[in-house]
C-alpha cells in the first residue's frame, strides 16, 4: 500500500511528490545484522540462472550435478516450466569432463561447449572449445586459448579468435581451417576482437558478425600501435612482481585507428569499407538483407551518430540516419530491423529516450511512444501480433515497468506490477516471460508470463528470506523527494528501527552521481543496503540522494553536468546535506558521505569543497583527475582536456587538498586497470603536499571490483565500519 511520510521539523523542507512510503508491513525482529552474514550469503536471495531462449516455446539451462559433477545441458518447456530432455551430459563426453558455457547453432542441432576460461578484462577471456553434434553425438576440439567462437547462419562454419586473428573453421570440409587475417599483434593489431576501452565503455567483445546468407563475415580492425601504454605491477605470489602490460588511451590522448572490413567466404579476399570521417565505431549489424550491413559510427565528442548502409560486394556506404545532440548520444544495442527492413531505434531526440519507427531509406515513420518519461529496456518486436516489448519508468522514475504497444503506437498495456522494478526475459519468439518483480519491500518475485501479460505460475517467491528478514532489526527504506537547487531530488532514509525524533542521529550519505546513474530505485537490497541496514542499527541515519546528471529523468537533467563533471553534483550533495542537517534528529557537526568509483570521485570532492558539512568521508577506488580515465568514457562528457581545461581542473580534488579538514579514508586496488591507482597515488601526494593527514588502504593486485581473494569484501567493509564507528558514530 501507498503511504505517505513527513518530515516534520521544517515545514516543507523535503517534498514528498513522486514516490513515497513509510515503513512497510515487514515485521522488524530484535537480530542484529553482523558483517559476516553480509558476506557470507546469510541474506541472499534465491535467484533464476539465466535461461537461454531456444526455437519454439523452449529454454535451455546448464545444469551440474552436485554429487557426481556432472555438466548437463537441459531443455525446458516455457508452459508447464518442467524438463523436457537432456541435450548433452558431460559424461557422454569422451576427453571433457565439464564445461561451463554453450551456446546452440540456428537449427539447434549442433553446440560450441566451452571449458577453461582465463579472464582477460572485465567482459573479455579465452577457452578451450568444442564442438558437439547432438545428432551424431560426435565430440571435436575447436581451439585452446580462442575467444568468441560463433556458428555462421547455416550452420556450417564457426569463426573464432586467436592471438589476434580471425579463424573460420568448416565443418563440412575436412574441418579445414582458414586464417583470414595474418597481422594480428599483441599490444599492436587486433582483429575481431575489441580493444580495452571499447570493450569497458561501448560493452562488447566480439567484433565481427556472420551476414544472414554466412557468405561474408564483417569484422573490425584495431590498430592500437601509437596508442599510449599503462603497466601496472601484479605483486602475485612469486618472488618478484609481474607487470601487466596494456593499451590505455587516456582523455586526449591517441585511440586506437577502428577499420571496418568485409572479408568473403568465396574469393577468401577482405576490402576496407570506407566510411567518411569518423572516431569510433560502436556498433555493426547485418539487416535481413544478406549482402547489406548498417555500421555505426561516432564522432570523437560522441554528439554526431550515422548509421551506414553497406552493400557487401562494395567499399563504400550511404549514409541511412543521422543524428545529433549538443551534449552526446548513447550507444545501444537496440536497432532491429524487422522483415521489410524497415527498422526500430531508440532516440533521446524529444528530451526523453523513446522508441521510433524508420524505412529503409532513413525515413521517420513514426514515433512509437511519447511522453515526459523514459524508455529503459527495449525487449523486442513480434512481427505476427504488430507488438513491441518494452521496459521504462512510466510509474515514476524510482520504479520499472513492462509494457507491450503496437507499432502505430496504439494499445500500450502495462504487463507487470505497476510499482518496484519489473525486469523482463522474453522467449526467442516473444510468446512469454519471465518477470523479475522486486521493491524495497519486496524481495526478488520470479514469475512466467504469457506475453499478453497473463501470469501464469510463480516461480520462486523468496518468502523464506523474507521470513528470516523478519527477525532482524530491519529498518525500510523511506522513499522521498527533496528540493535542491530548483530540482526535487529523488531521495531514500533509512532510519535505526528505535528512531527517537527527539534524539540526534549521525547522518551518512551514500551516492555514486555518475552521467545517467541511478541509486535511488524501488528494488530489493544489495550487499551495500544491508551493510546500511547496520550502520542503522547501530544508531545512524543513512541517505541517498540522486542528484543533477543522474538518470531516468530526461535528457535535460542528465545532460547538465556536460562539460563540468563534478560541480553539479557536489553542489547537490553539499545542499542536501546542508538542508538535512536542519532536521531536528540530525547531528548536523558529524555527517558523512562515501562512494566507490565515480562515487568516490564525489565523496572526495564533497568533504574538501563542503567541510563546512561533511566531518567524515570515505572513497573507494576514486577517479581523482579525469585527466587520467579512458578517452571514451570521459570525453563523452568533457571534450578533451585541450579543449576544456578548465572543467578538468576545477573539479579535480587534487587541486583541493588543501581544503581537507576532517575525516579522510582513501581505498583503491592496485591491481584496478579501469581507475588506475595512480588516481589515489596523486591524490595522496596532493595531502602530503598540503601537510593533511588521512587514512589510506590499499588492497594488492585487486581489481576494480576490490573482491578478488578470501574474505576480501569483509575485510573492506570492516576498514569502513571500523573507521565510521571511530569517527562519524562516536559512541
Amino acid at each position: 500500500m501507498k503511504k505517505l511520510f513527513i518530515l516534520v521539523s521544517i515545514s516543507l523542507l523535503i517534498s514528498c511528490k513522486e514516490h513515497t512510503k513509510t515503513t512497510s508491513n515487514l515485521t522488524s525482529g530484535t537480530k542484529e545484522i553482523t558483517l559476516e552474514e553480509i558476506w557470507d550469503d546469510t541474506f541472499k536471495p534465491q535467484s533464476m540462472i539465466a535461461l537461454n531462449s531456444m526455437n519454439g516455446d523452449f529454454y535451455s539451462l546448464i545444469n551440474v550435478d552436485k554429487t557426481t559433477k556432472e555438466t548437463t545441458v537441459d531443455a525446458y518447456s516455457y508452459k508447464t516450466l518442467e524438463k523436457v530432455e537432456t541435450i548433452v551430459n558431460s559424461k557422454n563426453l569422451e576427453g571433457l569432463d565439464s564445461f561451463s558455457s554453450y551456446s546452440f547453432n540456428a537449427e539447434e542441432s549442433s553446440l560450441i561447449l566451452g571449458t577453461n576460461f582465463k579472464k582477460i578484462y572485465r567482459h573479455s577471456f579465452t577457452g578451450t572449445f568444442y564442438y558437439y553434434n547432438i545428432g551424431s553425438k560426435k565430440l571435436m576440439l575447436i581451439g585452446e586459448d580462442i575467444q568468441e567462437p560463433t556458428f555462421s547462419p547455416d550452420s556450417k562454419k564457426i569463426a573464432y579468435v586467436k592471438n589476434n586473428n580471425i579463424y573460420i573453421l568448416n565443418l563440412t570440409n575436412d574441418h579445414k581451417l582458414t586464417q583470414v587475417t595474418k597481422d594480428g599483434k599483441f599490444n599492436s593489431i587486433i582483429n575481431g576482437i575489441t580493444d580495452w576501452v571499447y570493450e569497458e565503455e561501448f560493452g562488447f567483445v566480439k567484433a565481427f558478425e556472420w551476414s544472414k546468407n554466412s557468405d561474408y563475415l564483417a569484422f573490425l580492425r584495431f590498430d592500437e600501435t601509437d596508442v599510449p601504454t599503462f603497466s601496472m605491477d601484479i605483486v602475485g605470489s612469486e618472488l618478484y612482481p609481474k607487470q601487466q602490460v596494456f593499451k590505455y588511451p587516456k582523455a586526449g590522448e591517441k585511440n586506437a585507428d577502428v577499420t571496418l572490413h568485409m572479408y568473403t567466404l568465396s574469393s577468401k579476399n577482405s576490402k576496407n569499407i570506407a566510411l567518411g570521417d569518423y572516431e569510433y565505431i560502436p556498433r555493426i549489424k547485418w539487416t535481413n538483407d544478406a549482402n547489406i550491413l548498417v555500421a555505426t559510427t561516432l564522432n570523437r565528442h560522441q554528439n554526431n551518430l550515422k548509421l551506414h548502409k553497406i552493400y557487401a560486394l562494395r567499399s563504400s556506404s550511404i549514409l541511412l540516419l543521422e543524428e545529433t545532440d549538443k551534449a552526446y548520444i548513447d550507444i545501444t544495442d537496440n536497432l532491429t530491423f524487422l522483415n521489410d527492413n524497415s527498422f526500430i531505434w531508440t532516440s533521446e531526440k524529444d528530451g526523453f529516450n523513446h522508441i521510433y519507427h524508420y524505412d529503409f531509406g532513413g525515413k521517420l515513420i513514426n514515433q512509437i511512444t511519447k511522453g515526459n518519461w523514459e524508455v529503459t529496456r527495449y525487449y523486442g518486436f513480434n512481427e505476427a501480433k504488430n507488438t513491441i516489448y518494452y521496459q521504462s519508468v512510466e510509474n515514476g522514475s524510482t520504479n520499472r515497468g513492462v509494457y507491450s504497444i503496437g507499432l502505430d503506437g496504439d494499445n500500450k498495456k502495462l504487463l507487470s506490477n505497476n510499482e518496484g522494478e519489473n525486469t523482463a526475459a522474453f522467449s526467442k519468439n516473444l510468446n512469454y516471460f519471465i518477470n523479475t518483480f522486486s521493491s524495497a519491500e519486496t524481495p526478488p518475485i520470479y514469475s512466467l508470463y504469457a506475453a499478453e501479460g497473463e501470469k501464469i505460475k510463480v516461480i520462486k517467491d523468496n518468502a523464506e528470506l523474507k521470513t528470516k528478514l523478519s527477525t532482524y532489526k530491519m529498518s525500510q527504506k523511506e522513499f522521498s523527494t527533496i528540493n535542491i537547487n530548483g530540482n526535487d531530488l529523488n531521495m531514500w532514509m533509512l532510519k535505526p528501527v528505535d528512531f527517537d525524533e527527539n534524539k540526534k542521529y549521525p547522518m551518512l550519505m551514500f551516492q555514486y552521481s555518475g552521467p545517467g546513474s541511478q541509486q535511488v530505485g524501488n528494488k530489493w537490497n544489495i550487499d551495500k543496503d544491508y551493510w546500511h541496514n547496520m550502520l542503522a542499527q547501530k544508531g545512524m541515519i543513512v541517505v541517498c540522494v540522486d542528484g543533477r546528471g543522474t538518470g531516468f529523468k530526461g535528457a535535460e537533467f542528465k545532460k547538465i553536468t556536460q562539460k563540468e563533471l563534478g560541480k553539479y553534483e557536489v553542489e547537490d550533495q553539499i545542499a542536501a546535506a546542508k538542508q538535512l542537517a536542519e532536521l531536528s534528529y540530525i547531528d548536523k557537526n558529524n555527517i558523512g558521505i562515501w562512494g566507490w568509483s565515480y562515487g568516490g570521485f564525489m565523496s572526495t570532492n564533497c568533504i574538501l569543497k563542503g567541510s563546512d558539512i561533511f566531518s567524515t568521508a570515505i572513497a573507494i577506488a576514486p577517479v581523482t583527475s579525469w585527466r587520467f580515465y579512458d578517452s571514451v568514457y570521459t570525453e563523452r562528457y568533457m571534450q578533451t582536456p585541450q579543449e576544456n581545461a578548465s572543467g578538468y581542473d576545477d573539479n579535480s580534488p587534487i587541486n583541493y587538498a588543501e581544503k581537507l579538514q576532517g575525516n579522510y579514508l582513501l581505498i583503491h586496488g592496485t591491481g584496478d586497470d579501469n581507475v588506475h591507482v595512480q588516481n589515489s597515488y596523486r591524490m595522496i601526494n596532493s595531502l602530503i603536499e598540503a601537510n593533511k593527514q588521512f587514512d589510506m588502504f590499499m588492497y594488492p593486485d585487486r581489481t576494480h571490483a576490490i573482491v578478488e581473494g578470501k574474505n576480501t569484501r569483509l575485510n573492506l567493509y570492516t576498514k569502513m565500519t571500523n573507521f565510521i564507528d571511530e569517527n562519524l558514530n562516536k559512541q
